[in-house]
């Protein structure tokens, strides 16, 4: 057998990761609260099946779904994303400068395809989303970690290692983070967009959990304080409208997007057709904003729920986040316990038989970080299984620390 490609070594942590994560979405008998799906509930089954048979039973509409369409994506779509998606967030765009994408990974794949060569060095979060982690790997960059607190990623320890590293990008998720649930604070959106202007590097700007705010106030994008084309924007529709439609966009000034569209051509040519045109008429038939407010209704009813479910179940001295939007919380435990460990017992255990995510392999640092923290997503889960799971998975903490 021919030898692998050395990009194939540099990602097996991270792939080995995410090869976890799918596996324990797969098995029915566990409660869990590892995957990042939406919920069942918030997906628009009866709409979509009214949409795709107006839409194949058109003529006009019916040839467009299944032929080959503009790289680019769907005028009609990417018009949606201008008018529906940036403007009410403060960001002036044309629709030329989008590009619609096989699901919000692949926006940051093209990224790395028009940017990142071998060695080139990507700021990241500390904590940080694994998946990404595993995309720049796969293009052999070296991942530096940049501290972050409550109000997000530190600014001062981001341009300082800007200074020591000189990176090709800086890789943020800004609202609802992936996977602590916290939110950047306004004043260092701002900050992150300068200091990619003073110093020529690239700004991704990963925001896929934005549109699921269910409290707190609206922050506007870091892209909306970008002024030399330096912020790039990646975003989703898995979370507003359906993951299994494998849709998302990316806005980039008129340079990039012209590298974006050579990136995408030798990729896959275009996204999926038929599912840019029943998203498009979603949208446009108006059916977004009911939609909008029945999901943040029920993923806050059940962020309140496993919020209370830590403070109720977990022993004392855990520390949690309670995010104002999105799908996880991330909790971090007293006693020294090791949830790598813990997470093998909990989901082996007949008596336990939940499912979380070892904080430790969100920190691309290593050294033990995140050891004792876990991401807890409770957007699929239901209250009335969010609150057994969390009382078994409680019940088995505090009998380690006995």
């Amino acid at each position: 057998m021919p030898r692998f490609a050395q990009r194939m070594k540099t990602m097996e942590k991270s792939a080995n990761i995410i090869r976890g994560l799918f596996g324990a979405m797969n098995d029915p008998e566990l409660i869990s609260f590892g995957g990042g799906a939406p919920a069942r509930e918030a997906l628009p089954v009866d709409i979509v099946r009214e949409i795709a048979a107006d839409v194949i039973t058109t003529g006009k509409k019916g040839i467009q779904a299944l032929q080959y369409g503009s790289v680019m994506g769907l005028p009609e779509l990417r018009e949606v994303v201008v008018d529906h998606l940036l403007a009410p967030k403060g960001i002036k765009a044309k629709a030329e400068n989008i590009l619609i994408t096989s699901g919000g990974l692949e926006g940051v794949n093209l990224l790395c395809q028009v940017y990142i060569d071998p060695g080139d060095i990507i700021l990241v979060e500390s904590p940080t989303f694994v998946h990404c982690v595993e995309i720049f790997e796969m293009f052999e960059a070296k991942c530096i970690a940049v501290d972050m607190d409550d109000d997000g990623m530190n600014t001062e320890d981001l341009e300082a290692k800007i200074i020591k590293y000189k990176p090709k990008m800086v890789y943020v998720i800004p609202t609802f983070h992936n996977p602590t649930g916290r939110t950047l604070s306004l004043e260092r959106r701002q900050k992150i967009a300068e200091l990619g202007s003073k110093y020529d590097v690239i700004i991704l700007e990963d925001d896929p959990y934005r549109d699921i705010r269910y409290s707190g106030s609206d922050l506007l994008p870091i892209k909306a304080f970008d002024e030399t084309g330096h912020t790039v924007l990646a975003n989703s529709f898995s979370k507003i409208f359906s993951p299994g439609s494998r849709l998302g966009y990316i806005l980039a000034d008129d340079e990039i997007s012209a590298k974006l569209f050579n990136a995408k051509t030798a990729t896959n040519s275009h996204t999926s057709m038929l599912p840019q045109v029943i998203c498009a008429e979603f949208f446009k038939r108006g059916y977004y904003p009911a939609h909008h407010r029945m999901i943040c209704d029920l993923y806050r009813q059940r962020r309140d729920t496993m919020i209370e479910c830590i403070d109720k179940y977990f022993p004392e001295g855990t520390k949690r986040v309670f995010p104002d939007g999105g799908l996880f919380t991330w909790a971090e435990l007293p006693g020294g316990i090791n949830t790598t460990e813990l997470l093998e017992e909990a989901v082996k255990n007949p008596d336990v038989k939940v499912a979380y995510v070892a904080g430790e392999g969100f920190f691309t640092e290593g050294g033990g970080k995140g050891i004792n923290c876990m991401r807890l997503s409770f957007g699929s889960v239901t209250p009335e299984k969010i609150r057994v799971g969390m009382e078994r998975l409680g019940g088995l903490i505090r009998s380690k620390l006995k």
